[in-house]
């Protein structure tokens, strides 16, 4: 499995904030982590990418314990949170330069997988630009960017379209796509939409507990869209 979680609850003091939360996700798999603001998805991803320690239960990512062996974890998972964060003062090629060589890489590869980034995430026009002066959507392209750099295996993606417009919306979106071959991808959204064109399956929490992990086709088998169901199992 490239991600299981199993039993993984976290507490604070009379708040759980997740509940004995289970599930697995396979090599290739593009899955929606869905859920009401508060449900426990953005802790649970926090947990998956070693920044939060759980209270109970385990969390594996390609094999590894997130708590035994944090850095090989670490080094299979590209992670975007929700609050993308950036050196505002760095310029874009800059700052994907030192985020290489922090996971490690260096001369010539570290240069041509920069170059591929800068291609692949649409930044060509704006490589010599200070973070600071690019728009939101252009800003997420290098929180995209970086996440994907070290060619990780695994995709932890907490909001990516979060305030976009409609075109930064779709542009993203592509972006996961294309950069989602071959790769397991775990992402949170409200945006049913982007559920819908991205996901094979889809994890539903609430309250901290998971209440549906279906595939988007047995989903819709129980009748109605995918909102409705989502406001079913939330409500």
């Amino acid at each position: 499995m490239s991600i299981q979680v199993t039993n993984l609850s976290k507490i604070y003091g009379a708040q759980r904030a997740i509940d004995g939360i289970s599930f697995n996700l396979k090599p290739g798999e593009i899955v929606g982590f869905l859920g009401p603001n508060g449900a426990g998805k953005s802790t649970t991803m926090k947990i998956l990418t070693g920044y939060l320690q759980p209270t109970s239960g385990t969390a594996r990512i390609a094999e590894f314990d997130v708590l035994e062996q944090p850095m090989q974890a670490r080094r299979t998972i590209g992670y975007l949170p929700e609050h993308n964060p950036l050196y505002l003062d760095m310029y874009v090629r800059e700052f994907l330069l030192f985020s290489g060589k922090l996971y490690g890489l260096g001369g010539d590869s570290l240069t041509q997988r920069v170059n591929e980034m800068v291609t692949m995430c649409g930044l060509e026009a704006e490589k010599h630009k200070k973070i600071g002066q690019l728009s939101k959507g252009y800003r997420q392209r290098v929180g995209l960017a970086q996440s994907f750099l070290h060619d990780p295996s695994v995709l932890i993606l907490d909001e990516p379209t979060t305030g976009l417009d409609p075109n930064q919306i779709l542009e993203i979106r592509e972006l996961i796509r294309t950069a989602g071959k071959n790769k397991t991808v775990l992402f949170s959204t409200h945006i049913m939409q982007e559920v819908e064109a991205l996901c094979d399956r889809v994890i539903i929490i609430n309250k901290g507990k998971v209440v549906s992990d279906s595939s988007l086709v047995d989903l819709s088998r129980t009748g109605g869209s995918l909102e409705d169901i989502f406001r079913k199992l939330t409500s």
